[in-house]
């Protein structure tokens, strides 16, 4: 038995590699049966993302160059590239990889919370496959709980790292109840496309969508089921917006500070919380100077992320002993299971040799036999038999030299301890 983990990500491979290695959802299924049909990986799950390709094996031989073979072989690339991005962790190693990656201390962005999610889709895939099994399973199992642990337990995850959420954030901080603002949001490129989507997870639940062109914010709109307009509608809806986040290509910019003053009258000063992330500036920098507007730039948000990057990773080393303490459990159950079924198949000898004996006796009893020489007969019998076995390979382990396993023998059979210990 031995786990593998082997892969490429953004440490090792570029983009152009990353993504001829990547797995789409639709050849999961048929590639996991594949790996597991044409290589010694008897157990098989895949982790594929923008960043990584990762494969996680229980296999019979822990040699990794049939799996790369077979991966480059997939991937139609050649056997020399894919080993010179290629990482190969075993055993131990790679059951702190797992835990380390799912935990967001191999991202990208220290800590990002979407791995565990697309780990847990990996191992949802790999059942479907019927390419998870116990061991597999069970490491799977401990990788998740470490995880949460390492969330729970450290903050490494808690302050935003991404200008789009740090954005959302400081909206939290100056609106305490965020399901009863309404969001307006100018552009709808990815950055904003970001934004809207945390937005709505904090449980926003009017958004406008102001593009130039329809089409673009109304796919956007479609998806949170917001309501798409265009730009030069967007002073009927600023003086009910709580929240503005702008981010387009404009060269001029798209807010001014008298259509500011208008919408503020409008609301009767009720505060304005304003994110302006394009470069060069959407919203003029005198909005700011109006009271009840608080307005942010992109450089205010790069300092706030800045700061919070500083703060995981001074939590990262809290993450690392975590996983280390969820890497040592997991490899002490496993040992503990090795010894369950040594265990479990020496009480079925046992039990055997017992139900022999004790046959045996029945007969001699049924026969008229004296019932104290049966007993004695009994007893005799069985411990012979009992130590028939170890006997004879102890004196063979003698006779190798094998000094080593009759100290283990002597350990096992607690034959230093004396009477009174026992």
């Amino acid at each position: 038995m031995a786990f593998i983990a082997l892969g490429i990500n953004h440490k090792t491979a570029s983009v152009a590699v990353r993504e001829r290695v990547a797995f789409t959802p639709g050849q999961m299924v048929e590639a996991l049966q594949l790996l597991c049909r044409l290589t010694a990986s008897r157990e098989a799950a895949i982790l594929s993302t923008c960043n990584r390709s990762e494969l996680y094996l229980e296999i019979e031989h822990p040699e990794a160059e049939d799996v790369l073979a077979w991966l480059a072989d997939y991937h139609r690339l050649s056997l020399d590239e894919l080993r010179n991005c290629a990482y190969v962790h075993q055993d131990e190693d790679a059951v702190r990889h797992m835990m380390r990656v799912a935990a967001g201390l191999d991202s990208m962005v220290l800590g990002e919370p979407q791995i565990l999610g697309q780990m847990k889709s990996a191992y949802a895939v790999a059942r479907e496959a019927g390419t998870i099994g116990p061991m597999l399973g069970r490491l799977f199992q401990a990788t998740f709980s470490t995880a949460k642990t390492v969330r729970t337990d450290t903050a490494i995850g808690e302050n935003p790292v991404s200008v789009a959420f740090a954005a959302v954030s400081l909206a939290r901080q100056i609106f305490s109840d965020l399901h009863r603002s309404q969001a307006l949001l100018i552009g709808a490129g990815e950055t904003i496309t970001l934004v809207a989507r945390h937005l709505h997870e904090q449980g926003v639940k009017r958004i406008v969508v102001a593009n130039r062109t329809l089409e673009r914010a109304s796919l956007l709109a479609q998806e949170l089921g917001a309501e798409a307009i265009l730009l030069a509608d967007m002073p009927e809806h600023l003086a009910h917006s709580d929240i503005v986040i702008s981010s387009t290509a404009s060269q001029l910019p798209i807010l001014g500070k008298g259509a500011v003053e208008r919408a503020l009258k409008q609301r009767r000063h009720k505060p304005m919380f304003m994110v302006d992330i394009a470069v060069p500036r959407d919203i003029e920098p005198e909005v700011g100077e109006l009271d009840d507007v608080y307005l942010y730039s992109v450089d205010d948000l790069h300092e706030v992320v800045a700061e919070n990057l500083k703060s995981r990773q001074g939590a990262a080393q809290a993450a690392e002993e975590l996983v280390g303490d969820g890497v040592h459990e997991f490899m002490q159950r496993l040992r503990e299971l090795a010894a369950v079924d040594v265990l479990r198949a020496y009480r079925q000898q046992a039990e055997r040799l017992r139900d022999e004996e004790l046959q045996k006796a029945q007969r001699l009893l049924a026969n008229g036999g004296d019932p104290a020489d049966i007993l004695a007969q009994l007893a005799r019998g069985l411990t012979n038999k009992l130590l028939h076995a170890p006997s004879v390979q102890m004196k063979k382990l003698s006779a190798e030299g094998r000094i080593d396993a009759l100290a283990l023998a002597q350990e096992l059979f607690a034959l230093d301890e004396g009477p009174e210990k026992r």
